[in-house]
């Protein structure tokens, strides 16, 4: 059964935009935490952004200022959009969907490349 479906990767320039999508399969979807990671090759996997039921809001340190979270409960959905995009963000970026230690999701992963 799938739970969680990002849609939105692609391939932009340097200095471009993309806005990601998760979109989660769950039951009371207004108290779940929602967390962006990013995986690129041969490192490890980090937490890029982070909503919380509420609607606070936490970022990795480099995306700080140009990455920006959000959520809208009505569509079981959080997005993610990315600007000034930069090689460095290339990466599979991963929701994660999180009620409590039971129903703690996991998407696929979306493919984001920055290069000119």
């Amino acid at each position: 059964q799938v739970h969680v479906v990002e849609l939105g990767g692609g391939l932009v320039q340097p200095g471009g935009s993309l806005r990601l999508s998760c979109v989660c399969f769950v039951d009371m979807f207004n108290l779940a935490v929602v967390d962006w990671h990013r995986q690129a090759p041969g490192k490890e996997r980090e937490l890029v952004a982070r909503i919380s039921n509420v609607g606070n809001a936490n970022y990795l340190d480099s995306v700080k200022g140009r990455f920006t979270i959000s959520r809208d409960n009505a569509k079981n959905t959080v997005s993610l959009q990315m600007n000034n995009l930069k090689p460095e963000d290339t990466a599979i970026y991963l929701c994660n969907c999180k009620l409590n230690l039971v129903n703690d999701y996991w998407g696929l992963g979306t493919q984001v490349t920055v290069s000119s």
